[in-house]
């Protein structure tokens, strides 16, 4: 009696294990990636960087079969590898042209016929993207970090191809929803849109012991430290900081600027003031952990209004105090720290939220971060879930 009532279970069991694998086998996807070689300046071979390099390499550990597709815009030679479960190939825009891309692209499609083509990092991967699952009828999907219409405001013919690229695209991403609706917009039907965050990358952005790390650099322990990291360039409104800093010197001579990234023609840097230069990924956690209060600058512009800084995503993992120019996409990021925004083109109330800061020089907790593991699992599920 007893071992006729265990068979049935036995049997539910053995049934719920065949029909638990034929769903994982369902939901394994085949995903093509397109995406320039160096985002961000950063060359995805040789150094793991942001939403190009984590969201394909976490679900390629979930078993999912990734290929990414790079094109180089300096004169490498081509490469094909298979590197952190991801199937590499990288051509160079100089010694192979554009169209041995859409070749190679078309290659891939044709040998492993992906589920879906994904267009990272500029307008014209996203434009290919589109194109590319219409023609071989796969799906795709278009991701951006920027509004990149703002990049080359001029050229009015690739605006209207990647406007076209965004209407046709079964989804998008972007990273925050200013951007999603500005993208949005061009689409007239009900597929779907939707907010993939920035993250800081997994490489020890946490709080540190800010002396040891002054240390480690070489900065004075004795100074209030005020941190600049990025593009150090006027259409950055960088010069709003280095009024601010002025401001600021002239009533406390113990504060000092401290600016790493690389500098445009003609900056001149204020007297008092140090720029490290560009400094490697690793040292860039201790850099944020060595300051007193990080800055974040940006015009309200078409680009800086649909900008959102990974710098400041890094900073808040570190605790640190931030002061961020007020723009809509700083404005979302910040929604519950609104006395770390300073008004846009202001230096006197920059100055003045630095003050603030600086008078209570404390760590600051902004919560639970999510990190690419969570921004991965939203990319993945909005993919299984597409009809």
């Amino acid at each position: 009696m007893r071992t006729g009532q265990r068979q049935p279970e036995a049997e539910l069991r053995k049934c719920e294990v065949i029909f638990g694998q034929a769903l994982s086998v369902r939901k394994q996807m085949k995903i093509l990636f397109l995406c320039k070689r160096r985002p961000q300046g950063k060359d995805l071979i040789e150094r793991p960087y942001g939403r190009f390099y984590y969201l394909p390499r976490i679900l390629a550990e979930k078993g999912h079969d990734v290929q990414i597709l790079l094109l180089s815009y300096k004169n490498d030679p081509k490469i094909v590898v298979v590197k952190d479960g991801i199937h590499w190939t990288s051509l160079s825009l100089l010694k192979h042209g554009p169209f041995a891309y859409l070749r190679e692209a078309e290659k891939i499609i044709k040998q492993i016929k992906p589920n879906w083509v994904v267009g990272f990092s500029d307008t014209y991967y996203g434009i290919l993207a589109q194109r590319l699952g219409t023609k071989y009828n796969i799906s795709s999907l278009i991701d951006a970090y920027d509004n990149y219409e703002s990049y080359i405001p001029w050229c009015r013919p690739l605006h209207y191809f990647w406007q076209r690229a965004l209407a046709g695209a079964d989804i998008i991403t972007a990273a925050g929803p200013q951007l999603a609706g500005l993208m949005g917009q061009k689409r007239f039907d009900k597929k779907p849109t939707m907010v993939l965050p920035m993250a800081a990358d997994p490489i020890g952005f946490k709080p540190l012991d800010k002396i040891k790390c002054r240390q480690e650099l070489g900065l004075p322990s004795d100074k209030k430290l005020i941190g600049y990291c990025g593009s150090i360039h006027s259409n950055r409104g960088i010069n709003v900081l280095f009024d601010a800093y002025k401001i600021l010197l002239r009533e406390n001579k113990d504060v000092k600027l401290v600016l790493t990234g690389r500098k445009g023609a003609g900056i001149s840097i204020p007297d008092g003031a140090r720029w490290l230069g560009y400094l490697p990924d690793g040292q860039i956690p201790g850099l944020l952990n060595s300051m007193d209060v990080l800055t974040v600058i940006n015009e309200t512009s078409t680009f800086g209004n649909f900008s959102y800084p990974v710098k400041l995503y890094e900073a808040m993992c570190c605790q640190v105090p931030v002061v961020a120019t007020a723009t809509p996409a700083t404005i979302w990021i910040l929604a519950e720290f609104p006395d770390f925004l300073a008004a846009s083109n202001d230096s006197v109330d920059l100055s003045q939220k630095i003050s603030r800061i600086l008078q209570k020089t404390t760590k600051i907790d902004y919560g639970k971060k999510e990190g690419w593991e969570k921004e991965s699992a939203l990319f993945e599920r909005a993919m299984i879930d597409h009809p």
